[in-house]
């Protein structure tokens, strides 16, 4: 397919009104960072989450109420994605020590109503689990699955013949599924994901985050420097550090304004940003690729017109294979769910916002360069 051929605009006649743009919207993103500031996931906060699936539609106030008082201080509740569907977030990483005794009490209970006054010890207690010991295997056998069907995490502590232990999860996500079970008794729910990270790792992921992303910007400084001329390095992360930057205010500015954009920055928004950076130079590359090709056919021209004809050269394939990503993301965003919904958004304003700088910033830089220092671009 060829579109947009024989095309002669000026796109860097117009650089200046594009800088302008480009400047308030990093200026605008920026100061919504530092203001309104971003939501980070579990992943960079740490913290336990549970997603919870209602077989109906669920009342967001109902689920607030029945967890108001469980003793796990401030907890937040939304919905993820579908009205059934439910998002549920402590910053506690385990039980803590006022409610640890009703969590027992509550194991205990069930374990009564399966087999009345069973005999049991404790032989094990942590902040994770509990477990307890029976007068014989076929007890461990009965007990181990019962809680299982109940809700509860529990399974032998080993498949041996003569075990007669069984060892009980007593989580944040636990003790939240448990107090649902008993308060929420005509809908039931599965769950769908359950997740734990402690702080000091998403504060390690967090860092680890920042550095991938700012090393992949020096090695893409480094390639683009030896494939081309340094200006051209220059221009191009120069182009990457604007995409990454008004794509990240996005974040930011849309949060609670937007209904089905409360996006956080978690994991996937990080591989997001990288598959970003990654297809945003291959776009500014085929544009630089053509220049030097257009610089050695047409040695006379004045550097501008020949970036000029490079892009208006290479805009069909630009828009044909930014359009057709552009759509399989936009399904994406609108069809793959909660859990791809941040990183379909990542890349697809990136790719908008990476194609218009391929084009306004990572080329005119390099018109902006060589003239200033008044040499000329040669290869």
């Amino acid at each position: 397919m060829r579109i947009l051929q024989n095309i002669n605009y000026d796109y860097l006649g117009k650089r200046k009104f594009f800088y302008t743009i480009s400047l308030i919207a990093i200026l605008i993103g920026i100061l919504s960072i530092i203001f309104r500031g971003l939501e980070f996931g579990i992943d960079f906060n740490g913290g336990s989450e549970i997603v919870v699936q209602f077989q109906k539609p669920i009342a967001i106030a109902d689920v607030r109420n029945h967890m108001e008082n469980i003793g796990l201080g401030n907890v937040e509740i939304k919905t993820y994605g579908e009205a059934n569907t439910v998002l549920i977030r402590t910053e506690l990483q385990k039980i803590p020590d006022n409610v640890y005794p009703r969590v027992i009490e509550n194991i205990e209970e069930e374990i009564n109503n399966i087999l009345p006054e069973v005999p049991k010890t404790i032989v094990d207690s942590t902040t994770r689990s509990i477990t307890y010991e029976f007068q014989n295997p076929d007890t461990a056998n009965i007990i181990a699955p019962r809680l299982f069907q109940e809700g509860f995490q529990s399974s032998k502590v080993s498949e041996a013949v003569t075990n007669r232990q069984v060892i009980v999860s007593v989580g944040i996500s636990d003790w939240i599924k448990e107090n649902l079970r008993e308060k929420i008794t005509d809908n039931k729910f599965t769950v769908i994901k359950a997740e734990q990270v402690g702080p000091k790792v998403g504060q390690e992921l967090k860092e680890d985050a920042v550095i991938a992303v700012f090393l992949m910007l020096i090695v893409i400084l480094i390639y683009v420097g030896f494939r081309f001329k340094f200006v051209f390095a220059y221009g191009a992360v120069i182009a990457l550090f604007h995409n990454v930057i008004i794509t990240l205010g996005l974040f930011s500015i849309l949060y609670n304004v937007i209904p089905g954009l409360n996006l956080e920055i978690d994991l996937n928004v990080v591989a997001g940003f990288l598959t970003l950076v990654g297809y945003s130079i291959n776009d500014t590359v085929v544009i630089f690729d053509r220049i030097r090709e257009n610089m050695k056919i047409h040695k006379t021209l004045p550097l501008m017109e020949v970036i000029n004809r490079s892009i208006n050269n290479t805009m069909s394939r630009t828009v044909l294979t930014g359009g057709t990503t552009l759509m399989a993301l936009l399904i994406l965003l609108f069809f793959g769910g909660e859990v791809l919904r941040a990183f379909a958004f990542t890349l697809f304003f990136g790719i908008l916002i990476g194609t218009y700088s391929s084009v306004f910033v990572a080329s005119a830089l390099v018109l902006e360069y060589a003239n200033r220092s008044k040499k000329r671009v040669q290869f």
